[in-house]
C-alpha cells in the first residue's frame, strides 16, 4: 500500500496523521478459516488505527467479523495476512507463550458471560490475573479491593459469583479485566446477558472508565452501547464500511 493511500485509508476510518501515535493499528487484515473443501473469509483486508483514550464501538450484523477483529486485537488469534500492532509492537505473529505474556500487561478482556471462577469470591477472581503476573499478595489484595470500589461492589468482595446479580457479576468482570492496568479494555458483546436497567448502568461504567484515561473497544448489537462511544467502525461482510 502506497504513503498516499495508506493515510487515505486511515483519514477514511477515523485516523489523524496530526494525531498521537495509534494504540492499536491494523494494515490490510485478513483472516481466512477452512470449512470443509472451503474457506470462510472472516477479514478481507482491514485497516484502522485507533489512539490512546478513544471509546470505539464496533458494530454490525451478525457473522460480520466483529468478533473475529476482536481477537485479533487481542492477540487470541493470528491473521492470515496483514499486520496488526499495539503500541507500534506487531503482535500478529507471536507464539503462544509470548502472547499470553503480552495480553497479561496489555489487553483486559470482558465478555458476554463474564468467566469468573465459581469457588472464588469477587475480591479473589479479580486478583487471579495480577497472581499470575507475580505481584505480591498484599498489593494485589489491596489493588482488587480498589477496583472493587470503583466498580460500586466494595460490600461485595468476599461474595462468589452465584450470589451476585448478573450486573455484579459483570462488575467484578470489569474489575478483574482492569487489574493488571492494561493498555487496552476489550469487551465483546458486554450488556448481551444483562436486562435493560443493567446494562444502562453497565454503558454507564464504560463511559466513566473512558472519562478516567482507559482506551474501551467494544463489539455490540446494542444501539445504547455503540451510541455511547466516541467514534463507530461499521462492519459488513468482513471489511469496515461507511457508517
Amino acid at each position: 500500500m502506497t504513503l498516499a493511500r495508506e493515510k487515505a485509508v486511515f483519514s477514511w476510518a477515523g485516523y489523524d496523521d496530526e494525531a498521537p501515535p495509534p494504540v492499536v493499528e491494523a494494515r490490510d487484515l485478513a483472516r481466512d478459516y477452512p470449512f470443509g473443501a472451503e474457506r470462510v473469509h472472516a477479514l478481507r483486508g482491514v485497516t484502522f488505527a485507533i489512539t490512546e483514550g478513544e471509546y470505539i464501538a464496533i458494530a454490525g450484523p451478525s457473522g460480520c467479523g466483529k468478533s473475529t477483529l476482536l481477537n485479533l486485537i487481542g492477540v487470541i488469534d493470528h491473521p492470515t495476512r496483514g499486520e496488526v500492532c499495539i503500541r507500534g509492537q506487531n503482535v500478529g505473529g507471536m507464539r503462544d507463550r509470548e502472547a499470553t505474556a503480552f495480553r497479561l500487561r496489555n489487553i483486559g478482556f470482558v465478555f458476554q458471560r463474564f468467566y469468573l471462577m465459581p469457588t472464588l469470591s469477587a475480591r479473589e477472581n479479580v486478583e487471579l490475573p495480577m497472581a499470575e503476573a507475580g505481584i505480591a499478595r498484599v498489593e494485589r489484595a489491596a489493588r482488587a479491593r480498589e477496583l472493587l470500589s470503583y466498580v460500586g461492589l466494595e460490600a461485595r468482595e468476599r461474595h462468589r459469583p452465584a450470589q451476585l446479580s448478573g450486573g455484579e457479576q459483570q462488575r467484578v468482570a470489569i474489575a478483574r479485566a482492569l487489574a493488571n492496568r492494561p493498555a487496552i479494555l476489550l469487551a465483546d458483546e458486554p450488556t448481551g446477558e444483562l436486562d435493560a436497567k443493567t446494562g444502562a448502568e453497565i454503558i454507564g461504567l464504560f463511559g466513566r472508565l473512558n472519562a478516567d484515561g482507559t482506551t474501551v473497544i467494544v463489539v455490540t448489537h446494542d444501539e445504547d452501547l455503540a451510541s455511547s462511544a466516541h467514534r463507530k467502525i461499521h462492519m459488513r461482510d468482513g471489511v469496515i464500511v461507511p457508517g
